[in-house]
């Protein structure tokens, strides 16, 4: 006895492929994703895996929809920058390799001889920026614990009795962390 596959499965399948090929060829144009790592390259002034440039290159297995308008980089934050098109609605952080990494690795021995003096201590008076695309606002803060210049310490803004999440940007200098 011979079995044969019913018409209607032959049909079926017939057409389920033909969908899929159709919709595949009407996908949305997508974003280059080796131009934008390119301008996130030139933004930064620093190459893939270079101190201040992107940790590494941009997964080529995303699909981003293309961005009508001009892309938006916004400055580091973090260890990382923020590639953004508003129109298409789409936002990627891209991580930054930090220049204590591999100032870090190269000079390993010298660094387990002798700690390294944090940039920000605990106890120190610092300035709290917050920031934005127009304005700067800044007050007087303490460090609660130690940091180094890309790192994260707890802040208590003079005169309040909260504790806020900072990142250090120099040294007394602090930056409040996720302020758009």
């Amino acid at each position: 006895m011979k079995s044969a596959i019913p018409i209607p499965a032959i049909v079926l399948t017939i057409l389920l492929l033909a969908t899929t090929a159709q919709a595949q060829n009407t996908l949305p144009p997508a974003q280059d994703l080796g131009e934008l790592e390119q301008l996130v390259v030139t933004r930064l002034g620093a190459d893939i895996g270079q101190p201040g440039g992107p940790m590494m290159p941009i997964d080529r297995r995303m699909r981003l929809a293309a961005c009508p308008t001009g892309i938006e980089i916004d400055p580091p934050t973090i260890g990382a920058v923020t590639v953004r098109c508003t129109t298409a609605g789409w936002r990627l952080r891209v991580p930054l390799t930090r220049v204590a990494t591999i100032a870090g690795a190269a000079t390993a021995s010298t660094a387990a001889s002798q700690p390294a003096k944090a940039d920000v201590r605990r106890g120190d008076p610092v300035e709290l920026i917050a920031q934005g695309k127009a304005f700067q606002v800044s007050i007087d803060g303490t460090a609660m614990e130690d940091g180094y210049i890309g790192g994260r310490v707890r802040v208590s803004p003079a005169g309040h009795g909260q504790t806020l999440f900072a990142e250090v940007v120099d040294v007394g200098k602090v930056r409040l962390v996720g302020f758009k």
